[in-house]
C-alpha cells in the first residue's frame, strides 16, 4: 500500500511541478509576464502566463440591473396579429371587414361587414392559432391566441393568452442574455456575471469597468438597424408632427439642422441581412462605422440606390436617424460605412452592438453601482489575511496534536493550495469573495482528510501492528470514509454552481476544485511523503 513504482512518483512530482507553473503567474508582475500588447514575452512565451481573474467584489467594477420593457413586446406582439388577422380575412375568397383590425385595450377588435360571414372569419382566424412553444423548443397544450364572438354578430376579439404571454418572457429574457452577453465579450472584459434575476430582469456584473454609464449605453441600445428612402417633401412641424401621405413616417434625427425627416415605413435592408460591421475611417480622416452585408442584403441594397441615385436614404438605429447622404452611385458591393459624428469608442462600440445583433426587447436600468477598486483591493487585503490566519491556526494545531507527521500534513496542505491557485489560473475561474470563503473550507476539509488518517494510523498501532503496516491499515480503512465525506461536499458543490449564479457559483467552483485537490494531496502526496520517510529513516516506533 505504501510502496510507489518511480513511475507513480514521477507522475505525483510532475502534478505538483505544473500547479506550480500554473501558479507562478499570480506572484509576478505584469510588466514582467506582458508586452504592451498584452501579450506574454520573455520565458512566460514557454511558461503558462495568465492568472486568476477577480470577480466584481475584488477587483472593483460595475454592478447593473436592467427591466425588460414587456409592456414593449406585448404591444408588437397585438400589433403583429393584427396585420396577421388583415392578411387571413383578405385571403381568397376575402372576407369583408369594417376598416381595419384595431388594438383596444389588449385585445384586437376585428368588425365584420356582414353577420353571415362570421363562421367563416372564426374559422380563418383560428387558424392564427398555435400550440405555445417553449424556451427549450418543446410545445404544449395550450394556445397562444383567445378568439371569441363579440357582443354582436359582427365583432370578433383576439387575444394573447397568459400562457403564451409567459412563453414570450421567457423566451425574450433568454435572448437578451445572450445579445448583452456577445455585446459586453466583444469590448474584451473578463468574465462578465451575467444572469437571470426573477421573472424579467437581468443581472450584468462587469469586473474593472469604472463606468457603469458606459455599460447603460452598451447595454440598453436595442440596435435595431434598418435603411429607408427619404420622402422628400412632406411638410414637418418643429414638434416633429406633420401631415405624412400613406407608408411615410416621421423620425427623429440627430443632425441639429434637421431635427426630424419624413421616411417611408418600408424599410430597404435590415440588420438581420447585416453580415459584420467595425470602426473605421471617412474620407476625411473622422470615426466612422463600416458595415457589409450578406447576399439578399447586398442585392436589396444594390437595387434601391441604382433605383434613387440622386435620393436621400436615412439609416435608422431604434427609431432614430443617425445618417441620411445622398445616393452619389449605385452601391453593388453589399458594403459602405455609417458617417454620424463617432468618436472612436462610440463608433467602436456601435459596431460591437450591431455585430452582437439586436435586443429583442428594450432594457431600463433599474438598478446601478460601483464597486471601487480600493474597497475590491481592501476585501483582497481581508481575504488573504484570512487565509493566512486559518493556514497558521491549522499549522499550529497539527504539529501540537502530530509532531513530524503534522509537519508532513503542513506540506501536503502547501501543495493543495498550489494545485488549488494553478487550476484556478489555469481554468481562468474567477475568484469572489465567497470564493475565498471556500478556499479557506478546503483548508479545513484537507486537514481533515489527514486527522481521519492519522487517528486511524494510532489505531492500528495500538493494536500491535509495526509502524510500517500501522501506516498502511491507516491509509487503506480511512479512504472510504474520506470519500464518502468529500464526495457528497462534491455534490453540493455541484448544485451550488448549477443552480447558483454570481458569487455563489465563484464559492462553488473554489470549493468543487479544492475538493478534488484536498484528496490528492492528503491521500497520495502524504502518502509518497511518508513512504519516503519510512523507507529512509525505518523507525522501530511511532511517536505521534
Amino acid at each position: 500500500m505504501l510502496y510507489f513504482a518511480p513511475w507513480k512518483t514521477t507522475v505525483v512530482t510532475l502534478v505538483i511541478l505544473i500547479g506550480l507553473l500554473f501558479t507562478l503567474p499570480n506572484f509576478v508582475p505584469e510588466s514582467v509576464r506582458l508586452d504592451a500588447n498584452g501579450e506574454p514575452k520573455g520565458v512566460f512565451t514557454v511558461l503558462p502566463h495568465k492568472t486568476i481573474n477577480l470577480g466584481l467584489d475584488l477587483r472593483g467594477g460595475s454592478h447593473l440591473v436592467f427591466q425588460v420593457d414587456m409592456e414593449e413586446v406585448r404591444q408588437e406582439r397585438l400589433e403583429n396579429l393584427q396585420d396577421d388577422a388583415r392578411s387571413a380575412l383578405r385571403e381568397d375568397p376575402p372576407i369583408l371587414i369594417a376598416g381595419s383590425p384595431a388594438v383596444v385595450e389588449g385585445q384586437v377588435i376585428v368588425r365584420l361587414s356582414r353577420p353571415d360571414d362570421m363562421d367563416r372569419a372564426l374559422e380563418r382566424l383560428e387558424e392564427l392559432n398555435e400550440p405555445i412553444t417553449t424556451a427549450t423548443g418543446g410545445q404544449g397544450m395550450t394556445q397562444t391566441l383567445t378568439i371569441n364572438q363579440g357582443d354582436d354578430d359582427r365583432t370578433i376579439r383576439l387575444g394573447i393568452t397568459e400562457a403564451a404571454l409567459d412563453a414570450v418572457r421567457q423566451r425574450t429574457v433568454t435572448q437578451s442574455i445572450e445579445v448583452i452577453r456577445r455585446r459586453v465579450d466583444s469590448t474584451g472584459t473578463t468574465e462578465p456575471n451575467i444572469a437571470r434575476q426573477g421573472e424579467d430582469r437581468v443581472l450584468v456584473q462587469v469586473p474593472g469597468e469604472s463606468d457603469p454609464q458606459r455599460i447603460i449605453d452598451l447595454v440598453g441600445t436595442t440596435a435595431r438597424l434598418t435603411f429607408h428612402m427619404v420622402e422628400e417633401g412632406v411638410t414637418i412641424n418643429p414638434d416633429g408632427t406633420g401631415r405624412t401621405p400613406p407608408g411615410v413616417m416621421i423620425l427623429p434625427s440627430e443632425r441639429s439642422s434637421e431635427p426630424y425627416l419624413a421616411v417611408q415605413r418600408r424599410a430597404l435592408v435590415t440588420g438581420e441581412q447585416l453580415v459584420n460591421a467595425g470602426q473605421a475611417f471617412d474620407q476625411n480622416g473622422q470615426p466612422a462605422v463600416s458595415f457589409r452585408f450578406n447576399t439578399s442584403g447586398a442585392r436589396s441594397f444594390a437595387e434601391a440606390t441604382t433605383q434613387n441615385r440622386g435620393r436621400r436614404f436615412a439609416i435608422v438605429l431604434d427609431d432614430t436617424i443617425i445618417s441620411a447622404p445622398v445616393i452619389r452611385s449605385a452601391i453593388t458591393g453589399g458594403s459602405g460605412i455609417i458617417e454620424g459624428g463617432f468618436t472612436l469608442q462610440s463608433a467602436t462600440d456601435l459596431s460591437n452592438m450591431l455585430n452582437a445583433g439586436a435586443l429583442p426587447a428594450r432594457l431600463t436600468p433599474v438598478e446601478q453601482r460601483t464597486v471601487t477598486a480600493s474597497l475590491g483591493a481592501d476585501s483582497v487585503a481581508r481575504g488573504e489575511t484570512a487565509v493566512l490566519i486559518g493556514f497558521g491556526l491549522v499549522i499550529v494545531f497539527m504539529a501540537l496534536a502530530y509532531g513530524f507527521f503534522g509537519i508532513v500534513s503542513t506540506m501536503a496542505l502547501l501543495a493543495n493550495i498550489l494545485l488549488l491557485l494553478g487550476a484556478l489560473s489555469g481554468l481562468q475561474a474567477t475568484l469572489t469573495l465567497p470564493g475565498i470563503a471556500g478556499i479557506v473550507l478546503t483548508i479545513g476539509m484537507a486537514v481533515d482528510a489527514n486527522v481521519l488518517i492519522f487517528e486511524r494510523v494510532r489505531e492500528e498501532y495500538r493494536l500491535g501492528r509495526t509502524v510500517t503496516t500501522a501506516f498502511e491499515a491507516g491509509y487503506s480503512r480511512a479512504l472510504s470514509a474520506i470519500l464518502d465525506a468529500n464526495i457528497t461536499t462534491l455534490i453540493a458543490a455541484s448544485v451550488l454552481y448549477m443552480l447558483g449564479a454570481g458569487p455563489v457559483r465563484g464559492f462553488a467552483v473554489t470549493l468543487g476544485i479544492g475538493i478534488l485537490t484536498s484528496v490528492f494531496t492528503a491521500f497520495v502526496f502524504s502518502r509518497l511523503l511518508i513512504s519516503t520517510w519510512l523507507r529512509m529513516a525505518r523507525p522501530k516506533s511511532l511517536a505521534m
